[in-house]
């Protein structure tokens, strides 16, 4: 599929994710199958800027294209003008956050906040649309269902974004109010696929290839969108991409590939977040590696104790030493497994929803 002048690889795609989805981990997941990487969300507060967190966001160098940037707020001018800033340093596509439901965001009426209103909510698309027009970037959404069960918009946002000359539109099949509790439902994702011509992609508990074949079929959408999967898991990707072509699971990845996978990955991140940051803000990531492994827990608080890159280097490769020692395969499904088997029916999926 393509989003604008971009090809894409496949349509499995890495959701952004704060804190989460900086450059490393999008570079890890490309190499290990995904199609398609969206940023952490980089906030349109100019005053802002100048951090060191939002200069890290905005820093690409490496990464492949196309390079995808996701922008958060709640003026539709300083939207705009946000999507400039990401553009003269590399953007290649924008999208809109519509989705997030952190309440130190929604405080701010930002993220899926803006779907309480609709009239503002259009305003920013068209704004920021009109602002990467000239630079031929195109722009996405990303949202939520609605703002609560009682609420459900995201037909009627879609079909204006759409109007107003956005190219594709993500949709978690959650309300704001669930936040990330409950089910995920994918008859209001069936909706908006049926009702729009451009790309739809569906997001919310895909977490194995076979809900990602399951929740393709039963929505129509284009593509689906992984997320809390791929921590710890960044080979997902492949594996989904392996059961959609073959119909066949990939054999989960040998011990020693996931060392040096991981060691890899620690290695970016240090050169990213420098020594004191990089190993503070690197111990989530190894934490969710070994959470389902064998002497996973002990080894996680251990390391939680070393504060510099040699020293968890060090931890890191000997634990997975000593793992290969005692299997060559990491186990089958070892990652985030919440979710439950997609359920057929408006009423059923509206019942998990509220569950």
């Amino acid at each position: 599929m393509n989003i604008g002048p971009y090809a894409l690889a496949n349509n499995l795609f890495v959701a952004p994710m704060a804190g989460v989805t900086d450059r490393p981990f999008r570079m890890l997941c490309k190499k290990l199958g995904a199609g398609y990487a969206v940023s952490e969300m980089v906030t349109s507060r100019r005053d802002l800027w100048d951090t060191l967190k939002t200069s890290r966001r905005a820093n690409h160098e490496g990464e492949a294209a196309p390079i995808a940037v996701q922008i958060a707020g709640t003026d539709a001018q300083m939207m705009a003008d946000a999507a400039a800033y990401n553009i003269d340093r590399g953007a290649q596509i924008m999208d809109i956050n519509m989705g997030c439901p952190a309440k130190k965001v929604c405080n701010k009426w930002a993220g899926s906040a803006l779907m309480q209103d609709e009239t503002l909510a259009l305003q920013i698309v068209e704004a920021v649309v009109a602002a990467c027009a000239p630079h031929n970037v195109p722009v996405t959404l990303k949202m939520r269902t609605g703002w609560a069960q009682t609420h459900k918009n995201a037909l009627i946002i879609a079909r204006s974004a759409e109007s107003a000359g956005v190219q594709m539109v993500t949709v978690h099949g959650r309300t704001r109010e669930q936040g990330y509790k409950g089910f995920a439902e994918y008859d209001t994702i069936a909706e908006v696929k049926a009702a729009l011509r451009i790309p739809v992609v569906a997001n919310g508990d895909i977490n194995s290839p076979e809900k990602a074949r399951d929740v393709l079929a039963y929505t129509g959408a284009d593509a689906v969108m992984l997320g809390r999967v791929a921590q710890g898991r960044p080979w997902i990707f492949r594996e989904v991409a392996h059961f959609m072509a073959t119909g066949t699971h990939l054999a989960p990845p040998l011990v020693a590939e996931v060392k040096r996978l991981l060691l890899e990955h620690l290695l970016d991140h240090y050169t990213l977040y420098g020594e004191f940051t990089g190993v503070r803000s690197a111990r989530k990531h190894i934490g969710w590696y070994v959470k389902a492994l064998p002497g996973g827990e002990a080894f996680r608080a251990q390391m939680n104790l070393l504060q510099d890159c040699e020293a968890q280097l060090q931890a890191v490769g000997t634990f997975f030493e000593d793992l290969g020692e005692r299997m060559d395969r990491i186990p089958p499904g070892t990652g985030y497994e919440g979710g439950r088997e997609l359920q057929s029916g408006k009423n059923k999926n509206q019942e998990e929803a509220s569950a």
